[in-house]
Order: C-alpha cells, then sequence, then structure tokens
C-alpha cells in the first residue's frame, strides 16, 4: 500500500470524546504499518456556515487514504474516491424537523455515499438502517466493530450481594436514566452514574430517595476505575449505534444488564441478561437476578470474557487495514 492514511476528525469537544478514543487506538495500531496523520477540523456545528468553513480549507492529497471517523460526514465532498467513512449511528441524526431531516440526509448521507468507495459502519443493525436510508450505495456499506479500549482488563472482585454497586452511563434522552432509576428504587444498593445530570433528573432523584452519585468530565483511567469499582453495569438504552459500555463492562469481568433491542442486543450476544428498557418491572427483575443469582452471574461474566474477543483492538485494525489495501489497488 503506497498511500499514507489521514484520520479525519471533528473541531476537538471536551464534551465528545468517544469517536476519538476508537480512532486514536486504531491509528496507533494501522501507524505500525504505514504512515499515518490526524486533521482536526477548525469549526464545529452543522450550519451551512460550518460546512463551508471546513470544506473551503480542505487541501487533498492525491497520495493519501482518507478516514473520515464519523459526525463530520460531508466531508466526504472533497477527500475524493479513496475515502472511508465511517457512520456511528442513523437515528439519532436524523431525529429533526422535516427540512432538517432532509438537510442532514443530502449532506450526512446522500451526497457522502456517492462520494466514497468505502462506508463502515459500527453494528449490523446500524448497517440495516443506513442501507434505508442509502440503499444505492448498499454494496459500499461494511461491518466493522469499534474496538474495546485496552484499559478495560480484568479485575476479579467479591460480589457486594448485600449493597451492591450499580453503574449507569449517561444522561441523554436515549439512555432512559428515568425508567432504570425507578427501577432500582425499591433495591437496595448504591448507584454510581457517570453523566451530567438535568435539573428535572436531579429532581427525580430527590424524590426517590436513592442511594446515589454522579460523576461527569472523568478522564479515561477514572471511567477505568468506576467500572472496576461497580458490582454491575445496567445499560437499559432505547437506542444505541453499538453500546461500548457493554463491552467495556464485560472486558473488566463485570455482569451486564442491557436492552433487547438493536445493536445492543447484537454487541452483548448471550452474554448479558437483556430486558425491555421500556418496563420499569423488566428492568428490576434483570437487575435483580443478577443480584440473587451467582451462578446466572457467573456464567455472564465467563461468557462476557469470550464475548470481549471479537472487539479486540488488532482484529479490528485488521478489518481497516483490509478496507485500504483494497482501496490503495483501485
Amino acid at each position: 500500500m503506497k498511500e499514507d492514511i489521514t484520520y479525519i476528525f471533528r473541531k476537538p469537544d471536551p464534551k465528545f470524546k468517544s469517536i476519538e478514543g476508537v480512532f486514536n487506538h486504531i491509528k496507533a495500531l494501522i501507524g505500525l504499518q504505514t504512515k499515518t496523520s490526524i486533521i482536526h477540523l477548525k469549526s464545529s456545528g452543522g450550519g451551512l456556515s460550518t460546512l463551508w468553513s471546513n470544506l473551503s480549507k480542505f487541501k487533498r492529497d492525491k497520495d493519501t487514504i482518507y478516514h473520515i471517523t464519523g459526525d463530520v460526514h460531508y466531508m466526504a465532498l472533497v477527500t475524493g474516491k479513496k475515502t472511508v467513512l465511517t457512520i456511528h449511528d442513523v437515528n439519532s441524526i436524523l431525529k429533526r424537523t422535516f427540512l432538517k431531516r432532509v438537510y442532514l440526509k443530502l449532506f450526512w448521507f446522500w451526497l457522502p455515499a456517492l462520494c466514497v468507495k468505502r462506508i463502515s459502519v459500527i453494528s449490523n443493525f446500524t448497517k440495516l438502517e443506513l442501507e434505508k436510508v442509502i440503499p444505492f450505495a448498499k454494496h459500499k456499506i461494511s461491518v466493522v466493530h469499534n474496538p474495546v479500549n485496552e484499559l478495560f482488563s480484568f479485575s476479579n472482585y467479591n460480589f457486594n450481594q448485600e449493597t451492591p454497586r450499580i453503574l449507569l452511563l449517561g444522561t441523554k434522552v436515549n439512555k432512559n436514566l428515568e425508567n432504570v432509576l425507578k427501577a432500582l428504587a425499591t433495591l437496595p444498593c448504591e448507584i454510581v452514574l457517570i453523566g451530567k445530570l438535568t435539573e428535572n433528573q436531579h429532581s427525580l432523584i430527590a424524590s426517590l430517595n436513592l442511594n446515589f452519585q454522579a460523576h461527569f468530565n472523568l478522564s479515561i483511567n477514572e471511567v477505568v476505575q468506576e467500572f472496576k469499582k461497580c458490582d454491575l453495569l445496567c445499560f437499559a438504552s432505547t437506542y444505541e449505534g453499538f453500546g461500548m459500555p457493554i463491552i467495556e463492562a464485560q472486558a473488566v469481568g463485570r455482569p451486564v444488564v442491557t436492552s433487547n433491542l438493536g445493536a445492543m442486543k447484537e454487541v452483548a450476544a448471550d452474554a448479558a441478561f437483556l430486558v425491555n428498557p421500556y418496563d420499569i418491572n423488566s428492568i428490576r427483575a434483570g437487575v435483580k437476578e443478577i443480584i440473587e443469582n451467582a451462578e446466572l452471574r457467573q456464567g455472564l461474566i465467563q461468557k462476557g470474557l469470550q464475548n470481549v474477543e471479537r472487539f479486540k483492538p488488532d482484529a479490528i485494525a485488521k478489518d481497516y487495514r483490509c478496507m485500504y489495501r483494497e482501496l490503495s489497488a483501485e
């Protein structure tokens, strides 16, 4: 492969670091065999002025394969055919008014899909969603999972059956925090959230009289420690393009309760307790079963450690390396 690989990232923002975390890791592995570099865009947002600013400042190198890492799909308009575009999810982008949906479909999906030769998605669930939006580009789409960060390593522990420490992630609407909190309210547990609460969420927590603490703006090492300190992860979202906390918890060796929907069911495989996220009783029953059933708990931990093997960084980097070689040969 004669071309260098250049990764295109959105403008850095301390509130949004997940894409950067994934692809910095991939870049490091690809860089062991191929020269790599990163471009950070200068403007953020989705308005026409932002698009024009980022597109007009870009200078393409014909001896480079570009990889648009996500969120800024429109950059495909100037990167050329030898581009990989990674799309992390579909519905969360398109939940807008009619005119806004048309605008986003045009610049985030339709035009980029015409411009690039390869599109990677992070789950089969996202692939099926994307095929409905760009049916003309089905042949370009391949599934390449997100890799689990190697900092999330196995950590043995003694499960606290009396007052288990339950870890929750995120406060956006799709994270389903309100239903999860109501489900846990009648269980003897300590609840730890990573995420910034809204005023309404603060009020709900106070009304439920929960044993609760919240953290946000944590470093990756601090996040890893929260996973290792917990007894189980409850991640009952209503929508995810992937569901990274599932495999992070499994890598650490913690049992997982997650949703029986879409990408979460796909990523968890048979290594998590699946619940209906819209049913408070279902969430409560899943958590309660893990607390009370030691045999189930240990079985999920062992299956989780096996499941994580699919998401090891070397395997993911190998998939992308094959994609780059195909582009180089065309």
